[in-house]
């Protein structure tokens, strides 16, 4: 195979990374023994990233209306240079790249940005590849991928807290091919999915969801799923996770084994987000093909029960049985309160992995080295 090296123009108008002075204090996270991390960049409002060619990682956000480029020039896994590459868009939190084209999913519209890594400076205009979705901006926060059929997969969040709608891409995931853009409905009853990916081995889909709100601290759990077949209904708005049907819509439900069960319960109001398959070579073998989960943080819960989240966790499968253990935590601190809420998780080509955090405006890179028992 030839690998081609894109040799990447000036670039104009960037942002020091560093310019701001005061970096996130990463000091303050717990990470197993051998693991470290460290403030791979500062950006603006990170949500999804996206790997392209030649060190670069583009970034969607979600208030800011901007799609950044973070680039790694010398390929030492620290950024030097963060810039604009995409503005005045809506809420253009996710990013996916295939053949030299960057994605950006706005709400309503999906865009390409076609041969963007030799564009940087002066990017092209985006090609419309579809804007047949809903326009909502309640859960109209879009997480895009490729799967394993080169498909671009597409998430639509219910447009409340809790309603059953006349519109069926409401509460679904979706397909589309982009060269002949039809959408397809996949899957339905989701919440509000912002994360997914697939299994190394099965490539079977699996996804996060979100829970109702205002049912209490304690209910309902966060879900990770698993698509068994196309068609897959996971309950909303009728059940919520571990079988609790809905008060409002609970009595228009199908039998409870109508609806696909999740394969793991999450703690209640995590705000579980962009989760991935670990299949990287650098961290020890029990994280091989595990899930890892980036928890946002619970935004209603009561004083006296504390906040939930705030912290990446491991989905690990051990026999049949799924567990769920904390894998870094510190976010959120001892007084309820956080400096952090990390989004999105994206596994780089040495097996680190960057999270995004879009309180702190930061990427952070997670690595480990054995440690020495001497």
């Amino acid at each position: 195979m030839v690998t081609q090296k894109i040799i990447l123009p000036l670039i104009l108008a960037l942002t020091p990374i560093w310019a701001t002075g005061k970096s996130p204090p990463v000091e303050k996270l717990n990470l197993p023994d051998g693991f470290a991390i460290e403030t791979y960049a500062e950006v603006s409002n990170p949500r999804q990233m996206t790997q392209g060619g030649n060190g670069i990682i583009y970034v969607g956000s979600r208030r800011l209306g901007k799609v950044h480029a973070v680039i790694d020039r010398d390929g030492d896994f620290k950024a030097e240079e963060v810039t604009v590459i995409a503005s005045g868009l809506k809420m253009p939190s996710g990013v996916a790249y295939k053949d030299g084209d960057l994605f950006v999913g706005a709400v309503n519209r999906i865009l390409r940005y076609p041969a963007i890594d030799n564009q940087l400076a002066d990017p092209p205009r985006p090609d419309v590849i579809t804007d047949s979705l809903p326009d909502k901006t309640h859960h109209g926060l879009k997480f895009i991928n490729f799967g394993p059929d080169d498909l671009l997969y597409i998430p639509v969040g219910a447009p409340c807290n809790i309603c059953l709608s006349e519109n069926p891409q409401f509460a679904s995931i979706m397909r589309l091919d982009v060269t002949n853009p039809t959408l397809e409905i996949i899957a339905h009853g989701i919440r509000n999915t912002v994360g997914f990916d697939w299994h190394p081995i099965s490539k079977q889909l699996w996804f996060t969801d979100n829970g109702r709100d205002m049912l209490g601290d304690q209910v309902p759990p966060g879900e990770l799923n698993s698509l068994k077949k196309i068609g897959d209904h996971f309950g909303y708005p009728f059940f919520h996770a571990d079988g609790l049907p809905d008060p409002k819509f609970g009595g228009q439900a199908k039998p409870a084994s109508a609806y696909r069960e999740p394969e793991l319960l999450l703690d209640p109001h995590v705000a579980a987000l962009g989760m991935m398959f670990y299949t990287g070579k650098m961290f020890p073998e029990r994280y091989k093909n595990q899930i890892l989960i980036p928890e946002h943080g619970s935004w209603n819960r009561s004083p006296e029960a504390g906040h939930t989240g705030y912290r990446i966790t491991v989905g690990r499968k051990v026999g049949q049985q799924m567990r769920y253990e904390i894998f870094i935590d510190g976010w959120l601190e001892s007084n309820n309160k956080s400096w952090g809420r990390p989004v999105h998780l994206l596994q780089m080509d040495d097996g680190s992995v960057l999270v995004s955090d879009d309180k702190a405006d930061a990427i952070y890179r997670i690595t480990y080295k054995l440690v020495s028992p001497f």
